[in-house]
């Protein structure tokens, strides 16, 4: 049976598994929250999860998922951990029937992902993905306009997001380095996109990847030595969308761009550019510009009513906060929302196949998402 529904008077009680964004980010979006409260947190080291325990003033530290989720003032668990103990942990959280928030990508595998979505409704928990693009106050004008027919019939769409946070040839080889951990900048970013660009734009058809490693080998901590990298850290990717919309996407961990995050989108009666040029927060410094044909871009003014009604320095924790409303509000009426598992499942299905392309060097069909869930 899933978590009892909070009462107005109640806050929610929240568990967090991981300390690492957990701690950059979890931590304050559920302490600035005022319908959470958060009651365990998760560490493998009980020693690290009493210290950050104390520092959060968070009651109950453990090193054991299954005595958190014992405790009944826990009804709802955020999972910050690295994706390779993604699907263990929300199995088990969904078994006792927590209602959950999941970092991307999702899973490993979309088998994995698909196995999660089925096991949430069973169950009849809130699940929710943390897709934080949907939040931001550029993006939700940028999809209000596009709704809006303001591009018209889309004929280009150009995506280019170029990072350097793996640049650095210094920085040592951890999960990220480990395709069977879940590491990659498709998982990392790719995740991101992938769901973006159904959201916007609708689902895709077919692809074309592939996939390269700038940096082949990283220093292992723990030895001192070189260790190989079987993760991507540039990502070249052709989408054919299902209204036969050709979409360009290029990611990578490892450029030092000006350009960070833009997406660029052509039709028949105008054009729409979404960009950041912030190099240190993903989320924060999104501008939107539009035109009609023949005349020049011009930036179109963010209104009020989308803005973070709190900013924080970082911009993560503004969207993240978002993420966190979105999915108490699911709670307390007990009704689905948009994204659940199931957006987790299309963006996981998406760097399967991308993964498969890159591997057979084809173009890729994709199935229906529907089509995918009635399959074996």
């Amino acid at each position: 049976m899933p978590s009892p529904t909070p009462t107005n008077q109640n806050k929610i009680g929240i568990a967090i598994l991981g300390t690492g964004f957990g701690q950059k980010v979890h931590i304050p979006a559920f302490k600035t929250h005022h319908r959470t409260e958060i009651i365990a947190i998760y560490h493998r080291d009980i020693h690290k999860a009493q210290t950050i325990a104390q520092t959060h003033d968070i009651p109950h530290p453990s090193d054991n998922i299954n005595e958190i989720l014992a405790l009944p003032e826990v009804q709802a668990v955020s999972i910050a951990t690295p994706p390779f103990l993604h699907y263990e942990m929300a199995k088990t959280v969904l078994q006792a029937g927590k209602h959950l928030l999941l970092e991307k990508p999702t899973t490993l595998n979309a088998a994995e992902a698909k196995e999660l979505y089925q096991l949430a409704q069973t169950k009849g928990v809130i699940a929710t993905v943390d897709f934080e693009f949907r939040f931001v106050p550029a993006w939700q004008l940028f999809a209000e306009l596009l709704a809006n027919n303001y591009v018209g019939n889309k004929r280009l769409i150009k995506i280019d997001w170029l990072g350097s946070s793996r640049a650095d040839t210094s920085r040592p080889w951890n999960w990220y380095s480990s395709q069977d951990k879940g590491g990659g900048a498709l998982g990392s970013l790719g995740s991101h996109a992938f769901d973006y660009i159904s959201w916007l734009f609708g689902p895709v058809s077919r692809l074309n990847a592939h996939f390269s490693t700038a940096i082949a080998e990283r220093i292992d901590p723990a030895t001192g030595e070189l260790k190989p990298v079987n993760t991507d850290d540039t990502c070249l990717l052709s989408l054919e969308l299902a209204d036969g919309t050709p979409c360009q996407l290029a990611i990578s961990a490892v450029v030092h761009a000006s350009r960070t995050h833009w997406v660029e989108v052509y039709g028949d009666r105008g054009t729409l550019v979404l960009g950041s040029e912030n190099q240190k927060d993903y989320i924060h410094g999104f501008r939107l510009w539009g035109s009609q044909p023949g005349q020049p871009l011009q930036e179109i003014e963010i209104p009020n009513r989308l803005h973070f009604p709190q900013n924080h320095a970082d911009g993560r924790i503004s969207a993240f906060t978002r993420v966190v409303d979105q999915w108490v509000q699911g709670i307390e009426r007990q009704q689905q929302i948009v994204p659940s598992l199931r957006e987790g499942l299309y963006s996981q299905l998406l760097m399967d196949l991308s993964h498969k392309s890159h591997t057979t060097s084809k173009w890729i069909e994709v199935p229906t998402l529907e089509r995918f869930l009635t399959d074996n």
